[in-house]
């Protein structure tokens, strides 16, 4: 189960283990799998696909310390899903490290020393019970994103990339996301869009992929900065026509055929940035 404490509790060891595995003062190495050995190959990428989108969160400045969380639902289920280990930075993430849970909050399989965050684990759980076609879950607490949160006003169509997120869902706070019962109204305030502000709390972006999801996030960041940035200037904003912002946002959907909406034309382009500055992300 998912539990609240930090660190993993060390594990139990049956008698028919004990045979195979005599104790520690017997000198004989005990040999474990790969992570990659235990998983089948879909999984493995879509590991190594987000791995990559929590490097790239960091290398954009989009993460505070070990918080936060980007989920991926295991390739063949409705259940499972991968997140980060609490405790580790994103930067230090890779393809082995993500936890295997599923949404009763079972641990499936986990190669770290850490737990998952119980937060996390409500948050992305909720997601990934009603959306089975969204396979990416991104949370994050910018500094921009908490700011715009806390704005009565919601995020203003400022420029053209805000207004990609014109019709933007909204989901009041709770206090701490470790309440099951939150999970109800944070799929029922998402509603089918892709996006959702957390009031004073942060963003919430989904994706049918890894690329699409991290798409979104690093757009809605910008859209975020760039409204923090244009109210600290004192001056009066201009908007376009209501019918001007309706048509882009139709324009700026994902939708099938549409590579750059879907962050798949960036995707390759981003992991050639990541293997040049560190390709342990795959490991």
């Amino acid at each position: 189960m998912v539990r609240r404490n930090d660190r993993a509790a060390a594990p139990q060891i049956s008698q028919g283990e004990s045979a195979i595995n005599p104790p520690v003062s017997s000198p004989a190495i005990k040999v474990v799998k790969s992570v990659r050995e235990q998983v089948s190959a879909e999984e493995w990428q879509a590991r190594v696909d987000l791995a990559a989108c929590y490097r790239l969160t960091a290398m954009y400045g989009m993460t505070e310390m070990i918080a936060n969380h980007i989920s991926c639902r295991v390739p063949g289920t409705t259940d499972q899903f991968l997140i980060n280990a609490y405790g580790m930075l994103y930067e230090e993430i890779d393809a082995s490290s993500l936890i295997k849970v599923d949404v009763e909050g079972n641990t499936l399989l986990n190669a770290t020393d850490y737990d998952v965050n119980v937060a996390g684990f409500v948050i992305h759980s909720a997601i990934h019970m009603a959306k089975h076609d969204m396979d990416c879950v991104a949370h994050t607490h910018t500094p921009a994103g908490m700011a715009v949160s806390a704005m009565e006003c919601g995020l203003l169509p400022l420029a053209q990339t805000s207004m990609r997120f014109l019709h933007i869902a909204y989901h009041d706070f709770e206090g701490i996301a470790d309440n099951v019962d939150e999970r109800e109204r944070l799929v029922r305030d998402l509603g089918d869009n892709e996006a959702m502000i957390l009031r004073n709390h942060g963003l919430l972006v989904v994706g049918r992929t890894v690329p699409a999801a991290f798409n979104v996030l690093f757009r809605l960041e910008r859209a975020c900065q760039t409204q923090v940035m244009a109210l600290s200037c004192n001056t009066k904003l201009i908007y376009p026509p209501q019918n001007i912002l309706e048509d882009t946002y139709e324009r700026m959907l994902p939708k099938p055929g549409r590579a750059a909406r879907n962050g798949e034309l960036a995707w390759p382009a981003l992991l050639r940035k990541l293997d040049r500055a560190d390709p342990s992300y795959r490991d």
